[in-house]
Parts: C-alpha cells; structure tokens; sequence
C-alpha cells in the first residue's frame, strides 16, 4: 500500500508539477531542493509513474555512493508499500537487488559508467537522474557528460535530470543546455549556531594525520552537546580512523554510540537511517551524512570543520585521499541537518573569525584527483583527451598527461590515447587502471584467484592494524572475522570471476603478493638505501616506521605511502617484500640501460648505468666517455659553480670589466660579459679549449683573458678601438699612467692630487667622465669628484688647508690650474 501520507509530507511535491513540464518542453532540468525534501524518493516514483499517476517510465537514479544508492532504494521501496527489489531495486558495485518488475532502478555513479560504456543508447530506459551533482564528484561530473553525448547523438528522447543540494545551480543549468531550474523550498527549522574551538592550540591537517587534540575536542563537544540539548547528535569527522578515535573517547557517554561510513556493516547502517525510540544516540559520520542520507532524530549537530578530498602529486606518483578544511558549503548543509524535523543546533568546532576564510565550495575532483581512470574512460568513449565532452571544469592538462603515460605504461590505450582492447577489458573491471593491470597480468602469473585476493586488498586500503606488510594482511583477512574481510571476500568473488579462465600460477603467497602489488605500482618499487630507507623509481624516497617487520628487506613493491607536508620523503603505509627480479619484471618499461656524463661532486663524471627508474641497479666507470657528452657536462659544472672554474687574472678581469663598461655605455658590437651571457655563449669564446677539456683541471688551464678577446668585435673593426673608448690606463699631467678602474657603476682614476695640477677638465673614457679618487702624497683618499673644474674652484680650499701642514714637503700651489703637475716633493723640483 502507498503511504499517502508520507508522500504528501514531502515539500518537494510543490515542485514536481514544474519539473515534469520542464521535462516535456526541454528534455532535461536542473532540481534544486535542500536536504530532506524527497528529491531523491519522491521525484524517482512520480517520473515512474509510480505515485501521483502517470504512465510508467523506466527511471535510473545515479547516487555517488553505495551507502546513499542502498538506502535511497530501500526508502523509495517503503513509501510505496514494498520491499526493495520490487518496483523499486538498486545495484551497487557486489550487490544487485532487482525484480523483472523494477521501473526505478538506484545505482552508484561508478555503475552507470560501466552501462554506459556497455549500452550508450540505455535502451529501455527513460530517465536518468543525477543525485547530489553539486558534491563534484569525477564519476558524476563523467556521467553528466556521457549522457549529454547520447541525448545529442542517438538519444533526444532521454530525460535527464541534475538534482542538487544547494541553490548553485547555475553551472549545471548551462551544461545543459540553459536546462530550466525548478527550485523545491525545503521545511527548515532554526538552527542555532554555537562556535566551540578548541583551547588549546591544534596543529592543522596534513596528510591525513589531524592533530589528536582537536579529536579529544570534539569529543569532548560532543558530551558537552549531551548535557546541553535534546534528541540525537550528528557529529561529522574526516575518517573511518578518526571516528574510530572520537567513538573510543565517548566510552560511557548515556547514548548509543554508532558509526556511518562508507566501510560500516549495512545493518549498522540500516540501524542508523531507522532511527531508535529506545534511548539518545551519537552519530559518528564522515561527509557521506551531509546530503546523501537522512538520520532520523538528529537536532544536534557537532562539526570539526575538517573533510577528506583526493589528492594527487604526479610528480612522484603518490595519490591518496588528504584532510582538509570543510568548505562553507559543507558546513551549511552539516548544519542544515540538525534542523529537519525540528529546531536544532549545530556546535562548530573552529572559530567564528575563521568561517570566512574557508573555501566557499569543496574542490571539484576533476581539478585534484588522479585522472588515470577518467582518461580511459574517454578514450573507450571515443574521445582520448576528453575535449569534446561537456564538463562543468576541463581536466587540467598536466594531469591528463600523466594519467596518459600510466595507461601507455598499461597497455590500455595506443600511442594516439585510443583505448586498445585491452584497455576496454580493463574498464570493464570496476577497478583504477593500474590495478586492472595488476589483475590481468598478476593472473596469468600467480593464479586468478590469488592476483582477485591482492587487488581486493589493494582496491580498500586494509585496517591499519592489518598492519604495513601487505603479505600479513592477507593472511589477516583470510582468516578475519571483522567487516573489512567481509567486503574484502566479496570483492574477491567478484574479481575472480573476470579473470576465472587465467591460468594458474604456484610460489609462495609472499612472493605472489610483492608482484601483484609491483605489477599495481610499478613505479613505486623501491630499493633500500638503509635504516628503514628506500628510494623508489619515481625518484621519491620512502621510509618505514621504527618496528616495522619490512625495514630488513632489499626491495619493496609500496603499495600505500603518502608525503606529510614539507617532509622529503614519503611515508610508507602498506608494501610488500620483492626481490631485483620481480622490480624488473612489474616496471620492465622504465629500465634504462647507458653511458650517463654530468657534472657531479665539483668534477665530471663518466659512467655506463643501469636504470629502474631513478633506481640504479648497476654502475661501471667509463673511460673514453664521448666530446660532447663530456663538454656538455663541463658547461653544466661551469653554471652550478661558476665561471670562477676559470683562471681568472687580474689582465684577464680587468678587460672583462672594461668590456661589461663598453657593453653598458655604447651597446653593440660591444659584447655582454655578464656570468649569464657568457654561459651561453660558450662556443664562441671557449673554443677548442672547452671541447679539448676532459675534467675540472682542464678549465684551470684555459686563458680566461685570451678566450674573452675572441668576443671583440673584430668583423667591424671596432675592437681596435678598444683602448681609444676604454683604455687600460690614463696618461695623467704629470707623465704617470694611471690605471683606471671599471668594476663600479662609473671608471675610477685614483690618483695623487699634485699630479693633476693643471689639468682643469675632468679626464673622460667613451665620453663618460671618470670618478677621479684624489689621493694625498701617502696614498690616502683626500676628495672624490666627477667634476674636477668644480673642486679647483669649491673643494680643494678646505682639501689645502687640511694637507699643508701634514705634508709641508709638497707644494700646495693656491691656484692648481696654473702650475705644473709633479709626483715630487718641493725640494726634490727644486733641485731639477
């Protein structure tokens, strides 16, 4: 029997009317409905045809997570009087619970990827709706657009609906097409908002570590929200680990204590979603509560402010899932759910001064996460760099083209990103592509049972009390009681049915785990460099912690590591024990054999390597290493070190500061003589020295002041001139030659200041005036002036009056402009 009451409770039927006439104008439409209105119940059943009348409409509902695709399901089924597998089923990824009379079919976002690469026409089917589209997630962002493909090429007829959360609509509105947005106004009790940050200070998340004393905060807030408020707590935390954590601290709280994550037994998540009229609960959940799910009797809210988003740093081949700030969208739809069904209040762990900085949206996936499985995606769709597919965000080129050297490395796509065979197989698997790999070609060398049992392993990270060693934690599962090896003996089955016809393989289970996992991640194979040391073949190291059983074993095929923020090397969390042969079999393409000449430890170095990766496996000298490698590398020791490798004389930096002078003064022909300059031009004045050269020593012997000369400009005849605009020395009145100086921002002329009697002009090089350094007859600075006809006139006076009575031996003429320069004492004139 319909529950015609239940029905008519939900605020979204307000909306419907509207929605069914965008659906027969246009074809496709924007909902927008908050949490709690029957979006995901109601609006299934009417475009079935299933409550209010109609005709009866084949009708998929794509949710991006198991636990929301079940429950939507189960709740669809309960408002029209029937148990789930009847007019309404769903089909999640190990589990199918459908009827030959199912019109309302709920799958997860994952699965409709796979109909639609199987089936793109979706015969039968009539409408397709989108739930919770604004979360970002790549899947849904990927399905949207596949479906957009098949209404424009072979499907106009297909209804299509993006249902959303939030009233940032807009985005998805012109995806598709200008689609009309029908807006549901939700019940919304008042939801008062208590700032509750921690007092003592917290270290901010990185990694996936978050600070031990804000859990013991939120705990904490939780009891506080016990002794403070009615009915059921909602409490939001980033992980299965931290709400581990929090739930151990709640020991003894007068409340049932439950947790709701995407790992948790389905009948602890149907206990959750039925509600209790038994005694007040505490829920412990990650993000999967914020929209996806209704939990009946929650009027408190408790946040952390802290979520989990994928991460991916394609230099080094690491991805994983990383804590960080929940943004100001999150945090009003956790709020939003502590007033449902009446007034409530949410207890945010943060303060109020922070709220603003947060993000306003969590970042769309497609801008973070690892695009390996999207872009196999798009080449079995036929369109390899996803250019053609209407995405609310493009996929960042640099990680589409990692994500394409991963899928050549597999063998899923061809050198044009056109999906092989292979690779179609391996879409087909529900799995990343590099464990599909695995799958397939661990298979055919430890046995399909075997290579399913690794990659299930793989495919959901084990408990960390399975602990690091990936061999042990099979043996773990095997024998384990506890929900993961539940899923983990149901991913088995699944798997080993896709590969049932590969052959069979012997060895011991170790050895098959290390290859399965190096096949997996082969450029994560690393070699161990001590103390719990290793470097991988992607160039990143990789440490074990103290205790670990793995800290003794020559090779390791690392199976799950992560890099904590600003730290050099990457934290192993899951490996397996290989040896040199297994390394070279899992990541034989990045094997690299030859004669490697660089520059390296101040002199050059000649040697033939072999290669995995950045892993060298072995090393000989080499020792007739070719000119040009070995010139090559001699230029690179000249830009780390200098041109200081040079002998440079005081001629030899005298003319290069003469020439900079020239450069700077007058330009070309005059050459650039700066470091950079001439690093890059090193043929033209460095040779044959430099390709005769064979080791640091070598440079030693080159004549830096010969090699600078060649750079003149000898084809226009200005390098004659070179002495006439910048001479070396300066021909003073009284016969001295004076060396000039060009290292500053102007020629300095250092010089005795009786030398220059007569002399009323300031000397000029390149018709600059030069810096004349006035000198008393001891060599000691007296003046400065650029203008020596002013200092006659203005300076010298004072200058006069100060020398004469230290230096009475010298004449100190009244008028300098009128007597002869000398460089003697007056006696010594008088006697010439």
């Amino acid at each position: 029997m319909i529950r015609t009451d239940a029905l008519a409770q939900l605020p979204v039927r307000t909306a419907v009317p509207a929605l069914e006439r965008a659906l027969d104008d246009r074809g496709v439409a924007v909902l927008c409905a908050p949490p709690g209105t029957g979006k995901t119940t109601l609006v299934p059943l009417v475009l079935a045809g299933l409550a209010g009348g109609g005709p009866v409409r084949r009708v998929l509902v794509a949710e991006p997570r198991r636990i929301a695709a079940r429950a939507a399901a189960r709740r669809m089924a309960w408002l029209i009087g029937e148990q789930a597998g009847g007019r309404v089923g769903f089909t999640v990824r190990g589990e199918r619970v459908m009827g030959r009379d199912t019109v309302v079919e709920v799958v997860t976002t994952g699965v409709l990827l796979q109909r639609l690469q199987r089936d793109q026409e979706l015969a039968g089917v009539d409408a397709v709706i989108i739930d919770e589209c604004h979360e970002r997630h790549l899947d849904a962002d990927t399905v949207a657009a596949f479906l957009l493909d098949v209404r424009e090429a072979i499907r106009p007829d297909l209804r299509l609906v993006a249902a959303s959360a939030t009233t940032d609509a807009q985005g998805w509105a012109r995806l598709l097409g200008d689609a009309p947005v029908i807006e549901a106004q939700g019940v919304s009790h008042p939801v008062e908002v208590v700032w509750a940050p921690p007092a003592a200070p917290v270290r901010p998340p990185h990694g996936m570590r978050v600070d031990p004393v804000l859990l013991t905060h939120v705990a904490a807030t939780v009891r506080r929200a016990l002794a403070e408020r009615d009915g059921d707590v909602l409490c939001f935390l980033p992980g299965v680990g931290e709400i581990g954590r929090v739930a151990g601290q709640l020991a003894g709280v007068a409340a049932e204590v439950l947790q709701v994550h995407g790992r948790a037994p389905a009948a602890v998540q149907d206990a959750v979603l039925a509600g209790s009229s038994d005694g007040r609960r505490v829920v412990l959940a990650t993000s999967v509560a914020e929209s996806s799910l209704t939990v009946p009797g929650v009027r408190v809210v408790v946040d952390s402010g802290l979520a989990r988003e994928p991460r991916t740093d394609h230099a080094r081949g690491l991805s994983a899932l990383t804590t960080v700030r929940a943004s100001q969208a999150a945090g009003r739809q956790r709020a939003g759910r502590a007033g449902r069904e009446a007034p409530g209040a949410v207890y945010r762990c943060w303060a109020q001064a922070e709220d603003g900085r947060l993000a306003r949206f969590p970042s769309p996936e497609i801008k973070v996460a690892d695009l390996a499985a999207f872009a196999l995606q798009a080449a079995c769709w036929g369109d390899p760099d996803a250019s053609g597919l209407a995405l609310l965000d493009p996929p960042p080129a640099g990680a589409m083209s990692a994500a394409r050297e991963v899928l050549t490395a597999v063998g899923a796509v061809d050198t044009d990103g056109r999906a092989t065979d292979r690779g179609v197989r391996m879409s087909r698997l529900g799995l990343h592509p590099r464990l599909a790999r695995a799958l397939l070609d661990g298979a055919a060398e430890v046995g399909g049972r075997r290579a399913a049992e690794v990659v299930a392993l793989l495919s959901e990270e084990p408990p960390r009390e399975y602990g690091d060693d990936l061999a042990a934690a099979l043996r773990t599962a095997r024998r384990g009681g506890d929900g993961y090896a539940a899923r983990w003996r149901q991913e088995v089955r699944r798997l080993s049915s896709s590969v049932k016809d590969a052959a069979g393989g012997s060895g011991p289970d170790d050895a098959a785990v290390g290859l399965v996992a190096a096949l997996a991640f082969p450029e994560r194979v690393a070699r161990a460099r001590g103390e719990g040391a290793f470097l991988m073949a992607s160039g990143t190291g990789a440490e074990l912690r103290d205790g670990s059983g793995l800290r003794s074993a020559p090779w390791l095929a690392v199976a799950v590591a992560d890099r904590p923020a600003h730290a050099a090397s990457a934290r192993v969390r899951l490996a397996a024990v290989i040896d040199e042969d297994t390394a070279r079999t899992a990541a034989g393409h990045l094997l690299r054999g030859g004669e490697e000449v660089h520059w390296a430890g101040g002199d050059v170095v000649a040697r033939r390597v072999e290669r995995l990766g950045a892993v060298e496996l072995s090393v000989r000298p080499l020792k007739q290493p070719a000119p040009g490698p070995v010139r090559e590398a001699l230029v690179e020791g000249l830009r780390r070190e200098g041109l200081g490798l040079l002998p440079w004389t005081r001629e030899s930096e005298q003319l290069r500061e003469r020439l900079a002078f020239l450069h700077r003064e007058l330009g070309a022909p005059w050459p650039d003589v700066s470091e950079g300059a001439l690093l890059e031009r090193t043929e033209q004045w460095l040779e044959p020295e430099l390709s005769r050269a064979r080791r640091r020593s070598d440079l030693a012997r080159i004549d830096a002041g010969q090699a600078l000369r060649r750079l003149l400009p000898w084809a226009t005849g200005e390098a004659v001139r070179l002495d006439e605009l910048a001479p070396e020395r300066i021909e003073v009145p009284s016969g001295s030659r004076i060396r000039v100086e060009y290292g500053g921002e102007q020629p300095v002329l250092a010089v005795k200041l009786q030398e220059l009697f007569g002399l009323r002009e300031t000397p000029r090089v390149a018709g600059v005036p030069v810096l004349v350094h006035l000198l008393s007859p001891a060599g000691r600075p007296a003046a400065v002036t650029a203008d020596l006809a002013s200092f006659w006139r203005d300076g010298y006076r004072a200058v006069r009056a100060e020398l004469r009575g230290r230096y009475p031996k010298h004449p100190w003429p009244e008028d300098p402009t009128t007597v002869e320069a000398t460089r003697f004492t007056k006696a010594r004139l008088k006697r010439e």
